[in-house]
């Protein structure tokens, strides 16, 4: 069984470990980059290591969890808090949002006022429905609106039409401030993060990885693939890249929203509160949120690393979340032909899929290949 994978990051890699316990499988894995893990290879920065933004696991599927955790040890995070600052009030609140925040707030009886309209079960059009609707209008324009027309580089959350991804799975939190107490959250102990598992890829007998590679031509109902000027027949291929780039953007290019990220070491030993790991900052002014990575990986320092992020045209690293672009992605799915997968954050269109996401996408090609089920290149019910 010959099987080609597009990209190195976690869904590329997750693939070529899992597929490689196939007897006789050869597995070539190509990455344009000169680095296995994407987004998620720790660098280092004066020696404070860092990630392309924070790259915290969380998950509440336990096999995806039990998966990382034969390659690497794992320190619980599922303490740590995201906090938001709020110009017009001056102060920092919780988000997901919590009760005991709103107790604070200067306007906080106009806000319960609108919280008592709140229903059951919200059918809303757009994003900034979806909220207003959840939590009322002042509360959607402290600590949502600005935020995401940022995030997104959109001047009206209305030209969000999909929103699944946005309450983090609350609207309104009650009791522990913890952004993500309900779940499995956690980390690599190890000061280089999740790159020994990324390593590990390079010494799988069969598995050959071919760096700073990108695909020439395909034709994927034949089954012949072009790299390096040369053609190669495979019998299953697991793209882990945007889909419209393997089309030469036929249907046209699908809109990612890119990052800068400037490092800022503090001369503290600790910049953030106690288990506050993200600063989020839903204003006017340009960056979107903070990370202070020492939070994560316990590095040990006088100083303390910072990230900043601002949403960018610089790369192309989150899918635009609008049902639109995701119909023009579809059409790119469906020149996909048998045994042809795409999975992963860019590979599915999907902002909402994560590491766990990517692991699990890959533990379930093994299954499709196993049983010959395959239906299509999209894995996962709630990604189709």
């Amino acid at each position: 069984m010959k099987i080609l994978i597009i990209g190195g990051g976690f869904a590329g890699c997750a693939s070529a470990e899992i597929l490689s316990n196939f007897k006789k499988s050869k597995i070539v894995l190509i990455e344009k980059g000169n680095d296995l893990g994407a987004g998620v290879r720790t660098h280092f920065y004066g020696g404070h290591p860092f990630t392309f933004g924070p790259r915290h696991f969380l998950t509440e599927n336990k096999d995806t969890y039990l998966y990382l955790k034969k390659f690497l040890k794992m320190r619980n995070c599922n303490y740590h808090q995201f906090k938001s600052y709020v110009e017009q009030d001056d102060n920092f609140y919780n988000y997901p949002l919590n009760k005991r925040d709103i107790q604070v707030m200067p306007d906080r009886k106009k806000i319960y006022n609108q919280l008592k309209n709140k229903k059951k079960i919200i059918n809303a059009n757009n994003l900034e429905e979806f909220w207003i609707k959840s939590v009322g209008k002042i509360l959607y324009n402290k600590v949502i609106k600005n935020y995401n027309k940022k995030m997104w580089m959109v001047d009206d959350c209305k030209i969000l039409d999909t929103f699944n991804w946005s309450p983090k799975g609350f609207t309104i939190k009650s009791g522990n401030r913890a952004a993500f107490n309900d779940r499995i959250s956690a980390y690599p102990i190890h000061k280089d993060g999740y790159n020994r598992f990324f390593d590990k890829i390079k010494k799988i007998k069969n598995v050959k990885i071919k760096m700073r590679t990108t695909l020439d031509k395909l034709n994927m109902q034949k089954k012949t693939y072009q790299i390096g000027g040369k053609k190669y027949k495979f019998d299953i291929l697991i793209n882990t890249i945007a889909p419209d780039t393997l089309f030469n953007y036929k249907y046209g290019k699908l809109k990612f929203i890119g990052r800068d990220l400037i490092k800022i070491v503090f001369p503290t030993k600790e910049v953030f509160p106690k288990d506050v790991f993200f600063l989020y900052y839903p204003n006017t002014e340009k960056f979107t949120r903070m990370v202070e990575y020492k939070k994560f990986t316990k590095h040990k320092s006088k100083n303390s690393l910072v990230g900043l992020e601002i949403p960018s045209k610089n790369g192309r690293y989150y899918p635009f979340p609008i049902k639109s672009e995701q119909k023009k992605a579809r059409k790119y799915f469906s020149l996909f032909k048998h045994n042809c997968f795409s999975i992963g954050r860019a590979g599915t269109y999907r902002y909402e899929v994560d590491i766990d996401d990517c692991i699990e996408q890959s533990l379930k090609i093994k299954e499709i290949i196993l049983k010959n089920s395959w239906d299509g290149p999209i894995v996962g019910e709630r990604f189709k």
